[in-house]
């Protein structure tokens, strides 16, 4: 069985792939798992696979470590000094090895993302300028 997929963008050739060529993209190429039940289990096991490979960085690789600790929050502290004080509990940097399991893996996430987008029929698109529209609108409040 031969499969022609055709509207996809060259990728090549491009600086940049907008959300919409992407999930256009993974519309064209989803044959299996088109049903909302397999895509949300797909979507959750692949957020999975994703937190995974962080953590492999961190008990296999070692590239990165956690140090983590409360973080002292005071409500009367501004923007910058909570910016200085706050921190990602994250040292270290992940390794070309790493950041190439953790980005494939983030990027079959984001696949299934758009899978589960089309099937729900829900521009990406839209939802990013939404969601950067609220944070730009509550700034600081948006943090929940």
């Amino acid at each position: 069985m031969k499969l022609e997929v055709t509207n996809l963008p060259e990728v090549d050739g491009m600086s940049s792939l907008t959300l919409k060529q992407f999930q256009d993209q993974v519309s064209e190429l989803l044959l299996r798992h088109r049903s909302l039940l397999d895509v949300l289990s797909k979507f959750q096991q692949s957020g999975a696979a994703a937190n995974r490979s962080v953590v492999k960085s961190i008990t296999e690789c070692g590239c990165i470590q956690v140090n983590a600790a409360k973080q002292e929050y005071h409500p009367e502290m501004t923007l910058n000094e909570a910016k200085d004080v706050l921190g990602t509990h994250v040292t270290g940097h992940l390794c070309e090895q790493c950041i190439e399991v953790v980005s494939s893996e983030l990027g079959r996430n984001l696949f299934y993302m758009s899978a589960l987008s089309n099937i729900l029929d829900v521009n990406l698109e839209q939802v990013v300028e939404n969601e950067s529209k609220k944070c730009t609108t509550l700034g600081l409040f948006n943090m929940s």
